[in-house]
């Protein structure tokens, strides 16, 4: 089964459409310089709402490894997602301050990104088209991976279970995709998650 990450979240409403749709993840985003920002106490407000079951995944740039563990290891959030140009020296860094899972993303436009990705010691990997771009990359590029990885770029409802199917990813990320206005959108959120679950039974 496809898992579905729901990324951006930043306010009570949007905890309480992603308790009803029950994805496996929900993303908060850290980095100051997003519109899509919130600090750590509020996160921690958010997350006390949020429906067991469902993991808390920070999304982070070139944060101070100290900063991330910490919020790591208070519970405020269960997994961390760099998102900058961290490097494996940053990531070991890290490992020495938490044991919680790490997703890395890639920035994919050629197949040595893709290589780069594959060859990453996180936990996790994700494959995007840029930082937030809300654009769908060359999907060609990474069928040489062979680990499991989050797809993101360019989803929405409309084309995921295109991607699904045409590279098998272990889980499908979205933001911008199930935003109007520059919000979440209860029903875009609805209509993603039902489009992965349909592709998943077929």
């Amino acid at each position: 089964m496809t898992k579905i990450k729901l990324c951006g979240l930043s306010r009570p409403c949007d905890i309480q459409t992603a308790n009803a749709l029950r994805p496996q993840y929900v993303g908060f985003v850290f980095a100051p310089q997003s519109s899509r920002f919130v600090g750590a106490q509020e996160v921690a407000k958010l997350k006390s709402e949020l429906a067991p079951g469902i993991a808390a995944v920070g999304v982070f740039v070139q944060e101070d490894p100290k900063t991330v563990a910490d919020l790591l290891n208070r519970g405020i959030i269960e997994m961390a997602q760099l998102h900058g140009d961290e490097s494996e020296a940053y990531l070991a860094q890290l490992r020495a301050l938490t044991d919680r899972p790490i997703i890395q993303a890639f920035r994919v436009t050629t197949e040595q990104d893709a290589r780069k990705a594959q060859n990453s010691t996180a936990d996790y990997i994700l494959l995007d088209s840029g930082a937030g771009t809300g654009s769908v990359f060359d999907w060609r590029l990474i069928r040489g991976i062979t680990r499991p990885f989050f797809l993101a770029g360019g989803l929405y409802s409309q084309n995921v279970e295109a991607a699904i199917r045409a590279v098998r990813p272990y889980a499908v990320d979205v933001s911008s995709g199930i935003e109007t206005d520059g919000h979440k959108d209860p029903q875009k959120m609805a209509e993603f998650v039902s489009a992965v679950r349909k592709e998943d039974v077929t």
